[in-house]
């Protein structure tokens, strides 16, 4: 491609991007830290961070989903809520009927094929991501509350909360789990052909398609990867609570986006990258805890993180602009 990817165009970007992009975060993740420490003196204990880890973990999953979204010039995928919802509801309601294991998986599958419809949507028909992630999500979390009967679900099988709940070397299991997603994500999109796709796609999708990349399907694709991502995060949340409800996975799509658009990954696409989206998690989900800790209020929450996207996608609109002249 004759302009080369997103990537190595932000890398013109100069200096002053270099620095915020490689230490800004850093140095906010620092700062969160040090006034945490200061403000609160539960903040720093190993009781607080492993409930921050418990709750990452949850979200992060779905966040190595969504950088794809993003990347390959998705917007973002609206139909989180639902395939979490549907995660949760069907990792519990086919317990008693086919056992946990296949029970778990089948949730996973169910979410997977959400992601399909909404990709092929959005990949091969050309409909709106916004569009078609929320028409798809609202028909499949629709036909599942009708085959259980639109209730609260509860768990049949304590053992599955144990185990969703252990610790190996004092690092809880769903913390694990998020890991070694993560690191899967990591080498998919910065190490593998069809991550170098992912990143072309977004970054210039007409040069992507004059140099015989699959465009459409690497499209399609990275909203089966994030539907994959929601339903296991769904299905770890509801072994987890042991019930689940439509409603289950109402803001986590906010809380990805949020922190994916925070890690420096472009809302337009072409540029980012499975740690820097992580970074922004880790990030948002210290400021959070700090937060509640001192006793801010939910709107007040809702406002600090509605600005912290608004400044972070300012950011990218003008670094995207003076990489542009750099050209």
């Amino acid at each position: 491609m004759q302009q080369g990817t997103a990537n190595e165009r932000f890398r013109s970007g100069g200096p002053l991007f270099d620095l915020l992009s490689r230490g800004g975060l850093a140095i906010a993740i620092l700062a969160v830290l040090i006034y945490g420490s200061l403000a609160s003196p539960v903040f720093f204990t190993a009781g607080n961070f492993v409930n921050v880890l418990t709750s990452m973990a949850i979200v992060g999953i779905v966040v190595v989903g969504m950088t794809f979204v993003l990347v390959v010039g998705g917007l973002a995928d609206l139909s989180v809520p639902a395939t979490i919802a549907c995660g949760a509801i069907l990792s519990l309601a086919l317990q008693p009927v086919i056992g946990p294991v296949p029970a778990f998986a089948a949730a996973i599958a169910l979410a997977g094929f959400c992601g399909l419809m909404s990709g092929l949507l959005i990949g091969y028909v050309g409909i709106n991501p916004i569009v078609a992630t929320l028409g798809v999500g609202t028909i499949v979390l629709g036909i599942v509350q009708a085959a259980v009967g639109g209730v609260i679900v509860y768990g049949t099988n304590p053992d599955t909360a144990a185990l969703v709940k252990s610790r190996l070397f004092g690092i809880p299991a769903i913390v694990l789990i998020f890991m070694a997603v993560a690191v899967v994500g990591h080498f998919a999109l910065s190490r593998s052909y069809w991550g170098r796709w992912t990143i072309a796609t977004g970054g210039n999708y007409a040069a992507a398609e004059a140099s015989a990349v699959p465009v459409r399907a690497v499209k399609a694709g990275a909203f089966v990867i994030t539907g994959l991502c929601a339903g296991l995060s769904g299905a770890l949340l509801g072994l987890t609570l042991q019930s689940a409800r439509p409603l289950v996975g109402t803001g986590y799509e906010f809380s990805a986006i949020t922190a994916v658009v925070v890690g420096g990954v472009s809302i337009m696409g072409g540029f980012g990258s499975v740690p820097r989206a992580i970074a922004g998690l880790v990030f948002v989900q210290l400021l959070t805890n700090v937060m509640v800790l001192q006793g801010v209020r939910t709107p007040v929450q809702g406002f600090a993180l509605g600005l912290l996207i608004a400044i972070a996608v300012a950011l990218d609109v003008a670094l995207r602009r003076r990489a542009g002249g750099a050209l």
